[in-house]
């Protein structure tokens, strides 16, 4: 179970918590594990440096992504506070959607919309499959991609800034269309505040 107290903002996290316990964001463990097949490496969609994402089916039939992560310290508990915090308040076509998240199991998940597609990078790092991706369908990612940065640099009550796009983060839907993923590095600012900072963080 992740220990939400042993990180700053303990406060904001018990909060967060709670509401996610009460509210239709919250997801049974064993739910998720039994979606996946017991997290099947065959399900796998794609892994990061923190996290593997598998591919799952709830007993409804909807398909369903889950991001899978481990904690070694007090860096990734906090990710994944910010990640679930900064999404699930916002909504846009072109941002993945959070569907909700387990928090009270050996390890902590996040549950996404399924997107058939996975990732750019399997696409333009592929000869082979780089292939279906004629102009068109590059430019309207591109686009599409921009577009959620707007969102979220200006079309919000509290504007986001990523800190970590890149292709593996950049999801594409049936149509090809881009959705933003991975808000675990992401931090807000409020509008009269500069969202300068000297921070090292995303991806080397």
């Amino acid at each position: 179970m992740v220990l939400f107290s042993t990180f700053p903002g303990w406060g904001d996290a018990k909060k967060l918590v709670k509401t996610l316990h009460d509210s239709t964001l919250n997801f049974k463990y064993s739910t998720l594990e039994k979606s996946t097949d017991y997290f099947n490496e065959a399900n796998k969609l794609g892994q990061g440096g923190f996290a593997t994402v598998y591919k799952g089916v709830l007993q409804d039939g909807r398909e369903i992504a889950v991001k899978r992560l481990f904690f070694h310290n007090k860096q990734r508990a906090a990710n994944f506070y910010n990640e679930v915090n900064m999404i699930s308040s916002i909504e846009h076509k072109n941002l993945v959607r959070l569907l909700g998240c387990s928090c009270s199991g050996p390890e902590s998940l996040l549950v996404y919309e399924f997107l058939p597609n996975k990732s750019l990078d399997c696409f333009i790092f592929d000869s082979s499959k780089g292939k279906e991706l004629n102009w068109e369908k590059r430019f309207e990612i591109i686009i599409g991609t921009a577009e959620g940065l707007v969102f979220l640099h200006e079309n919000t009550k509290t504007r986001i800034v990523h800190r970590d796009i890149k292709a593996s983060n950049i999801l594409l839907d049936l149509r090809f269309r881009a959705k933003i993923a991975d808000f675990g590095l992401a931090r807000s600012f409020q509008e009269d505040k500069s969202h300068i900072s000297t921070a090292i963080a995303g991806t080397l």
